[in-house]
């Protein structure tokens, strides 16, 4: 089986970010997490989840360990197949318990075809760098960047790393790259 999926961030606006991915069906949900990790641009820095209710849920699929106060399904062991049943279904994966980055993932098709590498559709939107303080945190910056009078401008294009003539665009997105990238998981 081969899903279609659509992962949006939460709580991202002007522009929203999103991928589509297509995935085998006998994936892992540990693949699951790396190959969004590599279609958003993450770094897989910290600790993730996927559940039907985020951080309210009473079982999620995720690493375990030793410290988790609900019950755990071990991410490495649980396919895809074994959730992913409907068209229409959605599901959500936290990334990040600090900034809590929330994408919903919402499965638009499932076809009877097989497949042993994941692909990307198709996306919008600039991933939101690691640590910058979730959706909230990534909506001031995004304001700090766009007002070079702004008096934390310049820490903010020093932190991210950014040349003098650089410019943040929420709006990139490279297809041929986030391809490449989804390939290599």
């Amino acid at each position: 089986m081969l899903l279609t999926l659509r992962i949006k961030l939460a709580n991202i606006k002007n522009p929203p970010v999103w991928r589509k991915l297509v995935v085998p069906a006998q994936f892992s949900f540990h693949r699951l997490h790396l190959l969004i990790q590599a279609a958003f641009g993450w770094e897989n820095y910290h600790l993730y989840l996927f559940s039907d209710k985020g951080h309210q849920a009473d079982i999620v699929i995720s690493e375990p360990r030793d410290e988790d106060w609900r019950e755990v399904k071990d991410s490495h062991k649980v396919k895809l197949s074994d959730v992913f049943t409907q068209e229409k279904q959605q599901y959500q994966y936290i990334y990040d318990f600090g900034d809590d980055w929330l994408h919903l993932i919402t499965v638009e098709k499932i076809e009877d075809l097989q497949a042993t590498k994941a692909e990307c559709l198709g996306g919008k939107g600039m991933c939101p760098p690691e640590d910058c303080g979730g959706p909230w945190g990534y909506e001031a910056l995004k304001e700090k960047l766009a007002n070079p009078n702004d008096p934390e401008y310049e820490f903010m294009r020093e932190w991210l790393g950014m040349e003098e003539d650089e410019r943040w665009d929420a709006n990139y997105f490279d297809l041929e790259l986030t391809k490449e990238l989804v390939r290599r998981v």
